[in-house]
Formats: structure tokens, C-alpha cells, sequence
């Protein structure tokens, strides 16, 4: 079936940069709904930046000026360019798709999240994540 894979990860300094990517297969990102999510320190699974199916970005507030999400569709990918890296953004990254609800946060963990999606449809296509160190 579909399948998401991040890489990009890694650790870096307070104010470096990683980009995030997430490439397809199976699946095409173009018209879809897309977006990059984290854990938050309770159970909400964070949508921290996304494309909504008609192009129109979405950046939560923490991270507007810092992050950008794009898509290409030559190369069937989606990134996250995540600049200015603080201490609070370290977490495991999420790359999704497909949602029949659009982008959004959810009330559980992402890990669950990413669980359910394969077996269940309503939460569309997730990755396993890639995990974002920061640290001096």
C-alpha cells in the first residue's frame, strides 16, 4: 500500500537549520492535503505546518517565520525547512497526507495516529518520523 518515509533528522545547536523530508510511494501528494506534525507534552498529536488541498499553507504559531512547508511534484516529496531551531522544537516529526478531514491536530499521540492509519482509513497516510535533536 501507500507508504510516507521522513529523513532529514538529526541534532543541531539552538538557532541552526535541518530541512525534513518525506517522500512518497504509492501515493501522490499533488491535490491532497499534507502536513508535518509533532507531539506535545500531553496527548495532542501538534499539526505544525501543512498545505491544504487547495495549496494554502498553515503554520502553527510557534513556529510562523521559521518553518516552511513545500511540496514538489516532480520529485513527489514534501519538506519542512525549520530555521532558527529552538530548544523547544526538538521531537520526532511526522509527515501526513490524505486526511478526509483536512489538516488538523489530533487529541491522541502521533505515534498512534501513525499506528492506526494502517489499518484505518480516516486518518490518511503517515510516516514513522524522524527525530529532531537541539542541543548545544
Amino acid at each position: 500500500g501507500p507508504q510516507l518515509v521522513e529523513s532529514g533528522g538529526g541534532s543541531v545547536p539552538p538557532g541552526g537549520s535541518l530541512r525534513l523530508s518525506c517522500r512518497a510511494s504509492g501515493y501522490t501528494f499533488e491535490g491532497s492535503n499534507m502536513g508535518w506534525y509533532r507531539q506535545t507534552t500531553g496527548v495532542e498529536c501538534e499539526l505544525v505546518a501543512g498545505i491544504l488541498s487547495d495549496g494554502t499553507p498553515y503554520y502553527a504559531d510557534s513556529v510562523k517565520g521559521r518553518f516552511t512547508i513545500s511540496h514538489d511534484k516532480s520529485e513527489n516529496a514534501m519538506y519542512l525547512d525549520m530555521n532558527n531551531l529552538k530548544t523547544e522544537d526538538a521531537n520526532v516529526y511526522y509527515c501526513a497526507s490524505g486526511d478526509p478531514q483536512s489538516v488538523r491536530s489530533y487529541a491522541v499521540q502521533c505515534r498512534l495516529v501513525a499506528h492506526m492509519s494502517q489499518t484505518r482509513n480516516d486518518y490518511g497516510y503517515w510516516g514513522r518520523g524522524t527525530q529532531v535533536a537541539v542541543a548545544p
